[in-house]
């Protein structure tokens, strides 16, 4: 079996020495053009005059375009066409495309985009939450409201009662390879695209609709990225639609790609959140009621605000079992980048909500945070034995409106729990009870430097939210001398689709993982892909590889035990060879003596993910197909003099079924644990008053880097087979360690909880100045 082996990922050589080929290195023809943008310098307004001579007039320009200019839709969103291309003389935000430069040279491009002579009737920006709720500012009219049982009621009836109010800030993708398109014109005006992007078919539906063509017009190839995160689920379609207008127009190919500066200033980023909670609770810490507010900062245009806002609603239960709940959720549009997707797509901040409330439950009780998470979880699934339930106190009044037990907020059965005996494998393992007395003990003898731990959980659901889009095609091919060649409809970003995906054929032909081989995602060999996202890359694509390799392997069955006087039952496929009854022969003589007899060695193959269900406007049904769990426990030391931190140690145990490689998925672990660590700790976006980005470089914006990660850090996967009938019963392990990093917030909030008798009220992103604050509200309160 090729599946559930470590294997390297299969760019790992190519990536290392430099040999791996991006939308970058993509050689090309002759007289090539390059394309710019000319951006906004304003946050809102309309433009006066604009003035483009000094733009035409210099050197290497060829073409120049305005809104004017392009000849069909003028549009790059990916939902409601609210986004235009470039501007129709009204501008949204401080680094809007207003038109676009075409020039032999991608120097001369940026630097002739810099001459225009742009004049403006300026508008008041909004630019922060507060006031856009004040300007009313929505894209949904009124806020989205789900509720389970009597939240309110629940509330009045509770022995306990507190409330409290968190903020996290977005986030910059940060992929190592930016934004990057070049399109070739092609004959009868097609064209073709290579664009780093996470959804071909996206792109291909809106070059199409820019150039005035069918899509069968398009042609989408996308061979690699370096890195997207959600970030190249959308964000590439402008640099997509711009090259292929501007080849269209003049005959030539055009490339384009941002660099670091303007990729921040143009390119939307996490959604941020303000988070505010009441909470009802009895004296062991169980949840009796709790009602959230959640707000959502989404930016100048939609996007993908509406699913990403309702996920944060979907996941605000995390790993508990809320029987009164209610959750009102505002999307809120504002003079800022558009907000987008990004790796969790509002799960982080759904989940960072009610951890919270956890820990603030714990602290105003005096408990360890990590009782009091164990009290509220689902009950456990995984039939190993675990910790008794905690009731509500005998004092609490029954509830007479109560959610069905393992029961989510919106309808969806929790059949698969197993974060009680998780959390107690990982507790064991990183001695967390020795190490939290340790942190205690060390706290007390010393004033300056304060350490905090803190153990949290992760329930992640699997699926696109959107139920059409959970479905994949493939297209295998079996050569005569027992080769294999397929494509699917994922792609590649350095997560290592593309060796589990080659391993599941491998596995169903039984041959060598060197007989396979996967092309560039290409929209002409697979049509009407989902986007390479919701972690659903290997369950969709592996799913449909299987159904394409089983087909060709059908076939082949039957007419070997038709030419040996068997049947296809008695035909076998393992470790290269195909056997017949007592007869054998290699796979690649099989491939042979199939192709001289004419049976079809190719086939397509397709995959939808069942039992889906979900209303968004009621919150209510089956929005997942099942559920990914994960713990972490991090370890961290503050400097109560400057707000300076670290994360000394990190254990993690996280669920991925039966891992088709334990070696990505681990990699895939400890990756999503540290860019989630970042989010909430030293990744700060900053915007001054006028709606610029103040941090739109690595000068500025501090993602993570080699020497932040912990000095001790402990992977392990949670031997666990998926409930579901997904690849090898494996599950997705894309998004869900991301949310492993909210125990370094938490960490930290422990650590500044010693300083003193009053909750810390740590905000996200935790940087050593918010740490400092929150040292010093502590110690004067």
């Amino acid at each position: 079996m090729s599946v559930a082996k470590p294997i390297p990922h299969d760019s790992a050589a190519l990536h290392v020495t430099g040999h791996a080929r991006y939308v970058d290195d993509i050689p090309l023809p002759q007289g090539a053009l390059h394309l710019a943008f000319g951006l906004s310098t304003i946050a809102h307004g309309d433009i006066k005059s604009m003035d483009l001579s000094a733009v035409r007039a210099a050197d290497g320009v060829v073409l120049v375009m305005t809104a004017e200019d392009l000849p069909f839709e003028n549009d790059v969103s990916p939902s409601i066409h609210d986004e235009p291309l470039l501007s129709t003389g009204s501008v949204h935000y401080m680094g809007q495309p207003l038109f676009a430069v075409a020039a032999t040279s991608h120097l001369a491009a940026r630097k002739a985009a810099r001459l225009a002579e742009i004049t403006y009737v300026e508008k008041g920006p909004i630019l922060t939450i507060d006031e856009a709720i004040k300007a009313g500012s929505h894209f949904e009219e009124g806020p989205r409201i789900w509720t389970v049982g009597d939240a309110a009621k629940a509330l009045e009836a509770a022995p306990n009662r507190l409330q409290g109010e968190i903020e996290m800030g977005g986030q910059e993708h940060f992929y190592l390879e930016g934004q990057a398109a070049v399109s070739l014109p092609q004959e009868n005006g097609d064209m073709l695209v290579h664009s780093s992007t996470q959804h071909p078919t996206e792109i291909q539906h809106k070059v199409a609709d820019a150039l005035g063509i069918p899509m069968h017009g398009v042609r989408v190839e996308t061979r690699r990225m370096g890195g997207g995160f959600g970030g190249k689920e959308s964000q590439g379609n402008a640099l997509a639609v711009a090259t292929a207008i501007v080849a269209s127009k003049t005959g030539r190919a055009c490339k384009m790609r941002y660099d670091r500066d303007d990729d921040m200033v143009i390119t939307g980023k996490r959604h941020d959140f303000r988070i505010s909670y009441d909470v009802g609770y009895d004296d062991s810490g169980r949840v009796l009621g709790i009602d959230f507010l959640q707000l959502a900062r989404c930016g100048w245009a939609q996007d993908l605000s509406l699913p990403v806002a309702d996920r944060a609603m979907l996941h605000s239960d995390n790993a508990y079992q809320l029987d009164h709940m209610r959750i009102e959720s505002h999307r809120l549009k504002t003079n800022t980048q558009s907000a987008t997707a990004f790796r969790g797509f509002g799960g982080p901040q759904g989940m960072l909500g009610i951890e919270r409330v956890m820990d603030h439950v714990a602290h105003a009780l005096g408990k360890d945070p990590l009782k009091v998470r164990q009290v509220n979880y689902y009950d456990d699934q995984s039939g190993g034995a675990l910790p008794p339930r905690v009731d509500a106190s005998a004092d609490t009044p029954p509830q007479s409106i109560s959610a069905k037990k393992n029961t989510t907020h919106y309808g969806q059965e929790v059949v698969d729990f197993v974060l009680n005996d998780l959390t107690e494998k990982l507790a064991g393992s990183s001695d967390y009870a020795a190490r939290r007395a340790a942190v205690a003990k060390w706290n007390a003898e010393n004033p300056i430097l304060k350490k905090g731990i803190a153990l949290t959980p992760v329930k992640f659901g699997i699926s696109f939210t959107l139920t059409h889009l959970n479905q994949a095609g493939a297209l295998v091919h079996v050569y005569q001398d027992g080769s294999v060649q397929m494509n699917h409809g994922g792609t590649e970003m350095g997560q290592g689709l593309n060796q589990k995906v080659a391993q599941v054929a491998a596995a169903r032909f039984g041959i060598s993982l060197d007989a396979v081989r996967i092309t560039a995602t290409d929209t002409a060999k697979v049509p009407n892909t989902s986007a390479t996202a919701a972690s659903s890359g290997s369950d969709l694509n592996g799913m449909a590889v299987r159904n394409a390799c089983d087909t060709i392997k059908a076939r082949m069955a039957e007419f070997l035990g038709e030419y040996h006087q068997s049947s296809a039952d008695h035909v076998m496929f393992d470790d290269g060879v195909v056997r017949i009854g007592d007869s054998e022969m290699s796979f690649a003589a099989a491939a042979k003596l199939c192709y001289e007899n004419r049976i079809s060695l190719s086939a397509t193959g397709f995959y939808k993910t069942p039992d889906l269900k979900w209303d968004r406007i009621k919150g209510q049904g089956r929005p997942f197909y099942y559920f990914a769990y994960g713990a972490a426990v991090t370890e961290v030391v503050i400097d109560t003099l400057t707000g300076e931190n670290r994360i000394l140690r990190t254990d993690l145990l996280h669920d991925a079924g039966s891992s088709l490689n334990q070696a990505l998925d681990i990699g895939q672990v400890e990756g999503a644990y540290v860019q989630g660590a970042g989010w909430l700790t030293t990744e700060e976006l900053v915007w001054d008053d006028k709606g610029a980005l103040r941090t739109h470089a690595p000068s500025t914006y501090k993602i993570p880097a080699c020497s932040d990660r912990p000095p001790i850090f402990n992977v392990d996967l949670y031997e666990n087979q998926n409930a579901e009938d997904t690849i090898y019963r494996s599950k997705a392990v894309g998004e869900p360690p991301f949310m492993l990093g909210i125990s370094a917030l938490m960490a930290l909030s422990d650590a500044v909880a010693s300083c003193g008798s009053a909750y810390p009220d740590l905000q996200a992103p935790a940087t050593a100045e918010r740490v400092l604050q929150a040292v010093q509200r502590v110690q004067n309160a």
